[in-house]
């Protein structure tokens, strides 16, 4: 396949763009700010708040599959109003588009959350998140709309710089105990997406891990997997803050894991020493 990654310079986006290239794909990737430091994968410069860049990039590159990993938290127009563009110009151009979403899409009051679940965002991102959603549904109805929760690596994502910033006295902030959420492997939900780019699934999915941890569990198995003092990890309440968030939000990911061959590894399995 002929595939484009836009946001092809994230952390989930490099993954993906990765195995896509190793399986014999034609890869492009997109970049905001900086081209991705991947050999045999083309990068371009795209921005999604420019509709004639949008057009540009699927003309020239002319893909069969769009993989949309792109976000912005706190940007609207990227992530809400540059995804319903990108739809729209995939849709007119007959392209699979793959669409990275969130589990920020729900307010954690009805765990948990199954593919036919409605969303209900507390915050600025989760709305944006699904507004995006909304726009696609209806701009490209042929399109995988893939909810996901926390993406997770071997020590390269920002929540696993954090537990190690935090363990060594680099940073502050606290781990909270009350913030549940269902982690996945960076390298389980690019295989899963470019699974999905292949197959005429349509419509929601979900890809979270099997297991249901806290944001300071998480953080001990990170702790833990690499040598780590936990006891250092500072905790909090997030109920104890007076700003929005979803507290629990658990991904109900079955009905999806049954259709796929790619298996979504737990937390407590992956961030196993070894694993």
């Amino acid at each position: 396949m002929k595939i484009l990654i836009v946001g092809g310079s994230g952390f989930l986006g490099r993954e993906v763009a990765e195995r896509a290239r190793a399986a014999g794909h034609t890869v492009t990737a997109t970049f905001a700010t900086r081209a991705g430091d991947l050999t045999g994968v083309r990068w371009l410069p795209l921005d999604l708040r420019r509709a004639d860049e949008i057009d540009a990039t699927l003309d020239e590159t002319g893909p069969d599959v769009v993989v949309n990993a792109a976000y912005r938290k706190g940007d609207w127009a990227t992530t809400a109003d540059g995804a319903a563009r990108l739809a729209r110009t995939a849709g007119a151009r007959a392209c699979r588009l793959v669409h990275v979403s969130s589990d920020a899409v729900f307010s954690g009051s009805a765990v948990p959350y199954d593919e036919s679940a409605t969303p209900d965002p507390v915050t600025p991102y989760g709305a944006a998140k699904a507004a995006a959603e909304t726009a696609i549904r209806l701009l490209a109805p042929d399109a995988v709309i893939a909810r996901t929760s926390l993406i997770v690596g071997d020590g390269d994502s920002d929540h696993e710089e954090f537990v190690h910033d935090l363990a060594e006295g680099r940073r502050e902030g606290v781990l909270f105990t009350d913030v549940i959420r269902c982690p996945v492997h960076v390298a389980d939900l690019a295989a899963a997406l470019l699974e999905l780019a292949a197959t005429d699934h349509t419509g929601v999915v979900h890809l979270g891990g099997p297991d249901a941890v806290s944001r300071h569990e998480l953080g001990v198995l990170i702790a833990a997997r690499d040598g780590l003092d936990a006891a250092r990890l500072p905790t909090g309440r997030h109920a104890d803050l007076n700003t929005p968030g979803a507290l629990d939000v658990r991904l109900d990911s079955g009905r999806t894991q049954r259709t796929l061959r790619t298996r979504l590894r737990g937390a407590r399995e992956f961030l196993r020493r070894g694993e």
